[in-house]
């Protein structure tokens, strides 16, 4: 278990958040072989081609959080020597004070008591959790995170040059996301989606047994059973 406080945001998000890692793992591999620098002071992380110095994916980065096994803690960007006390966590900060959620609005979280053994593990499943909850308050993706030295791991929010998440491009990659998550209440995951992408969904029903999303790209009818499981994606193509 992550951070238990925390879970819900995540699992809110964790379809849409899914899909525009989807989408940054696309194109960095479109560079090949590649490696990436953070530059603090202007506020970039770049990926760039070993092949070729000139090809790269410029985004502006946004430091959320890090991650130490040290002091076996999470620290806020907005309390972090290195962070921006009003920058982009400081988003999350006023999410927890208006919403009571201590672990939002306290500088550092000590983990919890039940990591396991493998600590690193740990701390890269607990990244995506924070990830995919900053995505949530924020409306920013995508997120990163990456190993910084001695265990420890950095999460930055990006605003990258990649297209927004259509309908019809959702539907294209959604058996394969949808096959790597386990989310607890998949008809909210999907209104979140619908929320953050700016899709229109309308449900079915009033017993929400399905929900049609649309865009200029085309709509999708999800189905649901009665404990919020997805149980059948039917698509349509805008002028098809």
């Amino acid at each position: 278990m992550t951070f238990a406080a925390l879970q819900p945001l995540a699992d809110r998000a964790a379809i849409f958040a899914a899909l525009r890692q989807d989408a940054l793992a696309t194109a960095v591999e479109a560079l090949g072989e590649n490696r990436w620098d953070a530059d603090m002071a202007a506020g970039t992380l770049t990926f760039t081609s070993k092949a070729d110095p000139a090809n790269q994916l410029v985004t502006r980065a946004h430091l959320i959080a890090t991650i130490a096994p040290g002091p076996r803690s999470l620290m806020w960007a907005w309390a972090h020597p290195q962070g921006d006390a009003q920058g982009v966590a400081a988003q999350l900060r006023d999410y927890g004070t208006q919403y009571d959620i201590a672990e939002l609005s306290q500088a550092e979280l000590a983990f919890p008591e039940d990591t396991g053994s493998d600590l690193e593990a740990w701390i890269a499943q607990a990244a995506h959790q924070i990830g995919t909850v900053a995505t949530e308050i924020t409306g920013r993706s995508p997120y990163y995170s990456t190993p910084v030295g001695g265990g420890t791991r950095a999460i930055f929010l990006l605003d990258a040059p990649i297209a927004p998440t259509t309908v019809q491009g959702a539907v294209m990659v959604a058996p394969r996301i949808l096959s790597g998550l386990d989310i607890s209440d998949a008809r909210s995951a999907v209104w979140d989606a619908a929320r953050l992408a700016g899709w229109d969904l309308q449900w079915a029903d009033e017993a929400f047994t399905g929900a049609t999303v649309t865009d200029a790209s085309g709509s999708a009818t999800f189905s649901f059973d009665e404990h919020a499981r997805i149980t059948g994606i039917n698509g349509s193509i805008s002028g098809s």
